[in-house]
């Protein structure tokens, strides 16, 4: 690993799990060592938790059911089920 601009260019596909075995290695050593880049990863990987536990709210059926009406409305339109 080169620098902390090559961990952090990498970060989201560190923590998405994206990286070949031997990238992902390398960036760990590194977050080892570099305690910026180690908050770095921490904020980011927090903030993706955060954000996925946001989007999983359920919609109201009564929207649900005025969306349905609405595609139905279009022309050629058929609401999914």
């Amino acid at each position: 690993m080169s620098d902390c601009n090559d961990a952090l260019h990498e970060l989201y596909e560190f923590i998405d799990g994206e990286l070949t075995a031997e990238r992902r290695a390398l960036i760990e050593g590194h977050l080892h060592r570099c305690s910026p880049c180690l908050e770095a990863y921490d904020f980011h990987a927090e903030l993706r938790i955060v954000v996925s536990q946001k989007c999983r709210e359920e919609v109201p059926e009564a929207l649900r059911r005025r969306i349905a009406s609405a595609l139905d409305a279009e022309p050629g339109g058929t609401a999914p089920a």
